[in-house]
């Protein structure tokens, strides 16, 4: 297993509707996002400065990186667009999070 971190951010005023929109996640998404090796995805809201704090942990073998390029991807990133800053081809601007400390049970 593997996990990756990123944040993102919310225009302002948007954390609502983020939320409705993802309490409404298109069943085909999420079932792709599961089928690329998905186990755990979780976002989290920095509410004072509409940042989005992402982990997502994902089988060693996986299809994460075939995802952007799928009509399905596409559709959502337009979809998702016009609540929170974004790139040209409407994928949500995000930075990679490094990892620094870990404590885990053995």
């Amino acid at each position: 297993m593997q996990t990756r971190a990123f944040r993102m951010n919310l225009n302002p005023g948007q954390a609502a509707e983020y939320r409705r929109r993802h309490d409404q996640i298109w069943p085909e998404l999420a079932q792709a996002l599961l089928d690329a090796g998905v186990v755990d995805y979780r976002i989290f809201l920095d509410e004072p400065a509409n940042a989005l704090f992402a982990m997502l942990t994902h089988e060693d073998l996986h299809g994460l990186d075939e995802l952007p390029g799928t009509d399905l991807m596409q559709r959502w990133w337009t979809y998702m667009q016009d609540i929170m800053p974004s790139h040209a081809d409407a994928s949500p601007i995000s930075v990679d999070l490094l990892p620094m400390f870990q404590l885990t049970r053995t």
